[in-house]
């Protein structure tokens, strides 16, 4: 372990570079030199540039798409960084991949987010930083400390101005009660619940709204949104309930499939997220509001180098 007065070095794989130097400007420091590259035959190859003897090493690396390969990234990098006697080395994992595969739901099926867990442990990663995890349990799955940072304040913090007693923050469903729940306190609103169910896999059917929507500006939370499936149908419930305005929000803007169509034909008249997840320019639509988690994890990095607990950073939000 490092002491105090050890020189941080950060570090970016591929996944999120804007993030990274976006994190690094506001540290005020440079990206540390690293080499991330690929073989022929596509195996990763990662040369560090320079000495990590000793250092609180920070390797930022979200572990979206192309999963397999950030993954990837990040362990090789770690495993380097290791064996150039790096101090202390901190996994910095703004999306953490595989959450959604956290416990058996049928027999046979693996727990594959405590796999990840345990290769990132192996890989030799002493500590774990994320953001906005699935599932909270996940936390459990690693041997060492995780510092686990809530992309909440940043989101309803937006939000704030649009306030007033016609608005209503949303669950999309029961899993988000608790995430909308708080919210909801924050910014001194009432609450409703989209009740659904799923009939088969990938195919959602909307039951009923719980609380009185018609006639309210909705602001439905969730932590992720991947094909965009249920915040779109979640839409149209409120929509067809006599919802007013639609609004969406979520940490981790993953947008796979038919994602970004399905959001550009929706009710929603506004969606916000956060850079977590590198957006690029074909995905990026008019109603799509990108807020940046820099300054959280900057201050998150600076709380963990300076042995600071981590419920200080959000006294500014």
């Amino acid at each position: 372990m490092i002491t105090h007065g050890t020189e941080i070095k950060l570090f970016s794989g591929n996944s999120n570079k804007d993030l990274a130097r976006a994190i690094a400007k506001e540290l005020r420091m440079d990206l540390a030199d690293v080499e991330v590259g690929r073989f022929s035959d596509g195996e990763i190859n990662v040369h560090i540039g320079e000495t990590v003897r000793g250092r609180d090493v920070f390797i930022i690396q979200s572990t979206c798409q192309p999963v397999n390969d950030n993954l990837m990234e990040l362990l090789v990098m770690i495993d380097a960084v290791k064996r150039a006697s790096a101090g202390r080395i901190t996994a910095v994992i703004p999306y953490f991949g595989y959450a959604r595969q956290d416990r058996k739901a049928r027999p046979r099926d693996p727990i594959t987010a405590k796999l990840v867990a345990d290769l990132i442990q192996t890989a030799g990663a002493d500590r774990i930083l994320t953001m906005d995890l699935h599932a909270l349990q996940i936390q459990g799955f690693f041997n060492i400390p995780v510092d686990h940072l809530v992309g909440g304040p940043l989101l309803f913090k937006y939000f704030q101005d649009k306030v007033d007693e016609d608005f209503v923050v949303v669950s999309p469903d029961v899993g988000s009660v608790t995430r909308a729940r708080n919210v909801a306190s924050k910014l001194g609103c009432s609450m409703a619940i989209i009740d659904k169910r799923r009939p088969k896999a990938n195919q959602l059917e909307v039951m009923n709204i719980i609380g009185d929507i018609k006639g309210k500006k909705c602001l439905m939370v969730d932590d992720m949104i991947d094909t965009a499936g249920t915040i779109v149908q979640g839409a149209e419930a409120l929509f067809n309930n006599g919802a007013k305005e639609i609004y969406a929000c979520c940490s981790h803007a993953v947008f796979s499939g038919p994602a970004i169509e399905r959001i550009k034909n929706s009710h929603i008249t506004k969606l916000v997220v956060l850079d977590t997840v590198a957006l690029p320019e074909e995905k990026k639509l008019d109603k799509i509001e990108v807020l940046s988690a820099a300054k959280l994890f900057a201050l998150a990095i600076e709380n963990v180098y300076q042995d600071k607990k981590m419920s200080d950073i959000y006294n500014n939000y």
